[in-house]
């Protein structure tokens, strides 16, 4: 096959030479890679290029293997790019030249022809390459470690890329080819080379979560492999073998149910394996085991061998990289590797914002896993673990050496990370070990400071419960001045831990801060002075949760001016790139909604940057040139945020600022937007605006509220709910607004909101709440476009309303629903039990003409009924409904 292949296509000796020599360059550290780039492109439009790259990788055996490598490296690179427009006698002779080199002499030239060869099974398939597989069987078949180990590595390679390839029904195959090669796979197990044992294990580690018919039928051969595998003396086997286990506990438990008492023990072994990633890798079966459907009694016996090894393994290894983080002081600048990727979640009305918190991205390690272990054990087992676990703690906290430091660390990470699940039992205990705590806000070493500012924020629910009992008050007093004493710490990782610590603690503190607002202030404002860019981010975090916390409170002069002079300051010289305006964007919305029409005087040069920064990242999004920025996504989503954030602060103060702007025509096209969190965000604004300033909006009226509607259709939902949740939440806020002028799109948008109340499993709960709300606002203001249909969609919107809290959203859904009932009382009749349900949901409604609304139209259908049909009716509802009921007159 090779021969017939290279009998079609020869190399021309003049551009091997070529390629050769650029490559060589190419791979020289001292060349112009720019210039290189660009003649490889060059030489990437002739058509038989990559026939080049493969003879050089397979033939060129007088070139470095750095050139041969090179050359492979690049043909992968290249087939992703044009595989489908390379002829297919070229596609023929690169295939059958690869094939030879899976039993190459070296190892290099093996792994990168396996690389190649799983790049074309997902760009060609399996079945386009018949030849593959007979090959591969063969290689394997053999006694030949080159050629097994060739075979082995493509096979792993397209394992980990597209499992599902080796899976399928192939023509001319009469089995799949998972199927061929299990056997062997599991014979490997056995074999005297580790690279071997290796490589089979983890291509079966692969198909775990799919389990093809060849592993199921193989499970107890494969589980005895495993077994076998536990002592093996490469830690990348046992590594494997505690990855395998973790992966069945969580999606075939059954299957190791028998095997439950020699898999724990062997995992508790490993968890105390020398090498980390081994022991860091049996650590992940814990949490795994917890958050799976196995039941926690056969774990429970073996808790006072397991926890004393999770807490030998919270201590910092020697090696960790937070040890070296943590000499830095503030005069240490930041890197650029210091700044974690943020990201700003976009607005969201309702209530319960999906966006997930804002992952901080640092290495995973056993340190980290052990506490996470920890942390669900105390969840699943609660104050069960305390007996074995607290007289570890208090061993550890009591070596008080200097060499002792990471002992006791790691013993008040313990205490944080049971926090949680052992609440119960720590209870009677929490003030003597917070007082134990406070101290150690002054510890001498830094990541014990920094680890007592977060075991404290675990507990700062019960902190601030405390207040009102003996002594409660002045241990809140000490936590929070110890907090913003560290805030100042001149360790970075300590201001960062401090700032994280102290925003948890306002959230729970709201408005018991107000007597130290000054004092706090000062603190923040001081640490604003001295912080670099990456604590910077989490200090402005800090001061918009107790903007959020404090609210009008904030709305002082003495406060304002400490506060917002050099916020403004940082606002005026960060240029429109940069971008740590996203977290000083966020830290504005929350102070413009706190201090609401206090805001005022800072508003209009917030106001006018957030159109500028919208206005440059369309422009930028089409020439980036002309605006002399890249485009970047975040800064059109924080600069809406923020303008929602000013509407809502503002309320009508707003209306002069719009007028003066184009805001409105900006607004629509980031309604109109292909990225779902600009929409999102759109919506919203859409939505504060239409309460504030709705005239404003009256030019582009139909054009906004056919864009929302869009938004409503059962694909658009299901691609991105949150911005369907913003869009339905907007249309309602509309309707209120400018009434009869909604008519156009009503029964549009009933016809997307019927089915979202009908079809409620697994949707967003926030959206089932906007949804019942929005039908209801467009009753209220077009009851006679909405009223013949009421019987289609009556039992789904009374039954979605009854699960709503009280409140004024509530309040226009009912009276939507009373003006629909008063236009079509017989098309409710027959689902009358749903009406009286939803009715009967609310604890006090504040509006008393609405109660007399709902009065009388229950009333109407008692009279329809008559007193005995109505008594009847009555008996078959809830006693406690019949009660909420009787304060109508029914």
């Amino acid at each position: 096959m090779a021969a017939e292949a290279t009998a079609l296509w020869q190399p021309r000796e003049e551009g091997l030479r070529e390629i050769c020599g650029l490559l060589e360059q190419h791979i020289s550290p001292n060349s112009d890679q720019s210039r290189i780039w660009q003649q490889l492109q060059h030489y990437n439009q002739l058509p038989d290029f990559n026939n080049y790259l493969v003879f050089i990788l397979a033939r060129a055996e007088g070139k470095s293997l750095e050139v041969r490598q090179a050359a492979g490296l690049l043909l992968k690179n290249n087939l992703r790019a044009t595989f489908s427009s390379l002829s297919s006698s070229y596609r023929q002779y690169i295939k059958s030249e690869l094939l030879p080199c899976l039993g190459a002499s070296d190892r290099t030239i093996r792994s990168t022809v396996g690389t190649i060869i799983s790049v074309l099974v997902q760009l060609d398939r399996v079945a386009g390459w018949p030849e593959l597989l007979q090959v591969l069987a063969r290689c394997l078949a053999s006694n030949d470690f080159n050629h097994m180990e060739g075979a082995m590595d493509a096979i792993y390679k397209i394992c980990e890329d597209v499992p599902e390839e080796l899976d399928v029904d192939v023509p001319g195959l009469s089995e799949r080819p998972i199927n061929i090669f299990m056997p062997r796979l599991l014979q490997f197990f056995q074999s005297p080379h580790a690279i071997l044992r290796k490589l089979s294990l983890g291509s079966i580690n692969q198909f775990i979560v799919v389990m093809p018919a060849a592993l199921f039928m193989s499970m107890d051969q494969y589980l005895q492999g495993l077994f076998h595998l536990a002592k093996d003396p490469s830690a990348e086997v046992r590594k494997l073998v505690c990855s395998a286990f973790v992966q069945l506990i969580e999606v075939r438990p059954s299957f190791l149910e028998p095997h439950l008492r020699n898999v724990i023990e062997y995992l508790l072994q490993a968890n105390k394996d020398p090498d980390d990633e081994v022991s860091l890798e049996a650590c992940e079966f814990w949490s795994a085991y917890c958050d799976g459907t196995l039941p926690p009694d056969s774990l429970r016996e073996y808790l006072p061998r397991l926890i004393p090894v999770l807490m030998s393994n919270m201590a910092y290894a020697d090696d960790d990289e937070t040890l070296f983080d943590a000499e830095e002081d503030e005069s240490f600048p930041d890197r650029d590797q210091d700044l974690k990727p943020r990201f700003h979640s976009s607005r969201f009305h309702g209530s319960d914002n999906m966006e997930d918190d804002e992952d901080t991205v640092n290495t995973w390690n056993l340190r980290k896993c052990s506490a996470a272990g920890l942390d669900i054990l105390s969840n699943v087992f609660g104050d069960e673990i305390l007996p074995t676990l607290m007289p570890l703690i208090q061993q550890k906290l009591s070596a008080t050496s200097d060499s002792n430091w990471k002992e006791r660390e790691a013993a008040v990470l313990a205490i944080g990370a049971i926090a949680e699940g052992c609440i119960n039992g720590l209870y009677p205990h929490l003030p003597e070990i917070i007082a134990f705590l406070i101290p150690l806000l002054d510890d001498k070493f830094p990541l014990i400071r920094s680890i007592t500012c977060w075991t404290l924020s675990r507990f700062s629910k019960f902190i601030v419960q405390s207040i009102g009992h003996k002594d409660g008050y002045e241990q809140f007093d000490k936590v929070l001045t110890g907090l913003l004493r560290r805030i100042l710490d001149t360790n970075k990782r300590v201001q960062e831990a401090a700032c994280s610590a102290f925003a948890t603690l306002e959230e729970e503190a709201a408005d018991e801060l107000a007597p130290r607002l000054e004092i706090i202030l000062h603190h923040l404002l001081c640490a604003y002075g001295k912080y670099q860019r990456r604590n910077l981010r989490i200090l402005y975090d800090a001061i918009g949760t107790l903007a959020d916390a404090v609210g009008s409170e904030l709305n002082q002069p003495k406060y304002l001016d400490i506060l917002m002079p050099p916020l403004i300051t940082k606002w005026q010289q960060l240029s429109n790139s940069d971008k740590d305006l996203f977290p000083l964007l966020e830290c504005f919305t929350s102070i413009s909604q706190a201090l609401g029409p206090g805001f005022s005087q800072f508003a209009e040069p917030v106001y006018q940057r957030s159109i500028g920064l919208i206005q440059i990242q369309q422009l930028a999004k089409v020439d980036h040139v002309t605006a002399g920025v890249q485009y970047d996504k975040e800064f059109i989503v924080c600069s809406l945020d923020l303008l929602s954030g000013l509407a809502e602060g503002l309320g009508g103060g707003i209306e002069s600022l719009v007028a003066k702007s184009n805001l409105r025509d900006l607004l629509l096209q980031c309604c109109m937007d292909q990225i779902a969190d600009i929409r999102q965000s759109a919506f919203a604004l859409l939505g504060d605006l239409a309460r504030v300033c709705p005239a404003h909006l009256h030019p582009r009226l139909a054009d906004f509220l056919s864009v929302a509607a869009e938004q409503l259709n059962a694909a658009a939902v299901k691609e991105a709910v949150s911005v369907a949740n913003n869009a339905c939440w907007a249309i309602g806020e509309l309707a209120v607004q400018v009434h009869q002028e909604i008519a156009p799109v009503v029964l549009a948008v009933i016809s997307c909101l019927v089915p979202i109340l009908q079809n409620t499993e697994g949707l967003n709960k926030s959206l089932l709440e906007n949804s019942a709300i929005t039908l209801g606002r467009l009753a209220w203001v077009c009851p006679e476009l909405m009223a013949p249909h009421v019987e289609h969609f009556i039992q789904s919107w009374c039954t979605t309303l009854s699960i709503i809290r009280d409140d004024y959203e509530k309040e226009d859904a009912f009276r939507g629903l009373c003006a629909i009932v008063r236009g079509n009382p017989s098309g409710v009749v027959s689902s009358l039990a749903y009406l009286c349900k939803a009715v009967a949901s609310w604890h006090e409604i504040r509006s008393q003409d609405l109660h007399n609304e709902i009065s009388q139209v229950l009333n109407g259908y008692k009279q329809m009924l008559g007193d005995g049909a109505w008594k009847q009716f009555m008996s078959t509802l809830d006693p406690q409904a019949v009660q909420r009921l009787s304060r109508f007159g029914v």
